[in-house]
Order: C-alpha cells, then sequence, then structure tokens
C-alpha cells in the first residue's frame, strides 16, 4: 500500500531567509513527499488556508531571522479554529533572538502545540523520517479502534 504524504512548507513573518526554505523542499520533494512551498514571508492565516486547499497532512514552518517566538505563536490556535487543529505542525530554525538553552526554546514551542521543534542545524533525512512517522500516526489515530492491522501500517508497526 503506497502512502502518500502532502506538506505546506514556508518561512513565516516577515523573514526573508530562502535557503533553508529550498533545501527543505528539495530534500522532502526528492523524500517522495509532496511539497506546497509558500516561500518566504507567509503569514499564519495563508499556512492554514494553503493546508485546507490541498488537504495537507502537515505544516512546516521555518523562521531564521529570530523572530518565531513571535511568528509563530497562536499557529496551533488558528489550525483548530479553522477545523485542522489535528494537523502535524513542525517548526525549526533559529527561532529566538539571543543565546537560549535549546531545551527552553523546545520546550517554548512545543508549550505553543507544535509536534516537533527542531534546531537551525539538523538531520534532514532524520526530519524527513519523523515527518513521515508522525503523519501515519495521526493517519491510525483517526481509522478507529477496529482498523489496527499493522500489514496496513509497516512504518506504525515497526
Amino acid at each position: 500500500m503506497e502512502r502518500n504524504y502532502k506538506i505546506i512548507l514556508g518561512v513565516i513573518g516577515s523573514d526573508c531567509h530562502v535557503v533553508g526554505n529550498r533545501i527543505l523542499d528539495r530534500v522532502l520533494s526528492n523524500g517522495g513527499i509532496e511539497v506546497i512551498n509558500l516561500g518566504v514571508m507567509v503569514d499564519q492565516t495563508e499556512f492554514v488556508e494553503e493546508a485546507i486547499e490541498h488537504g495537507a497532512d502537515a505544516i512546516l514552518v521555518s523562521s531564521i531571522y529570530g523572530h518565531g517566538e513571535i511568528d509563530c505563536d497562536g499557529l496551533r490556535q488558528r489550525c483548530e479554529d479553522s477545523g485542522i487543529g489535528d494537523i502535524t505542525l513542525y517548526v525549526g530554525g533559529n527561532l529566538v533572538i539571543g543565546k537560549k538553552d535549546w531545551s527552553e526554546v523546545e520546550q517554548l514551542f512545543l508549550e505553543m502545540g507544535y509536534d516537533r521543534v527542531f534546531p537551525p542545524s539538523c538531520e534532514l533525512p532524520a526530519v524527513m523520517d519523523l515527518l513521515r512517522d508522525d503523519i501515519d500516526m495521526r493517519r491510525l489515530s483517526h481509522l478507529g479502534h477496529n482498523s489496527s492491522n499493522a500489514a496496513l501500517h509497516p512504518r506504525v508497526a515497526a
């Protein structure tokens, strides 16, 4: 059974750093994930509207200019208000201004409702594997209690 993955990707707020966005797009696309890349300077409303329009499995938000703490706050609530509150939300990059312990930064964004939080430098193949697994788990949870056939969900059963 072939599984398809569709994600919305973009750089949030007034951030115009495009290099990481293009690298993510290329790695994910080459890994078989359909990427709808919104580019840079994307507001929260656009992320949500595009996720709804395309029936996306996940939203991947990046921020490099350090204002992620401001720009990213409230995205989970906006998703919930729009009826896609259970969508997988990832965020990564240089998310805060100044030097903070990464565990504090990660905890801050987890509390905002993001499923995973990534530092500016991380292994993208591992991120892609986590993304697939998180989407598969979310799909499995939507199937209900009588649909636990592991053969249909080999990555989840592993």
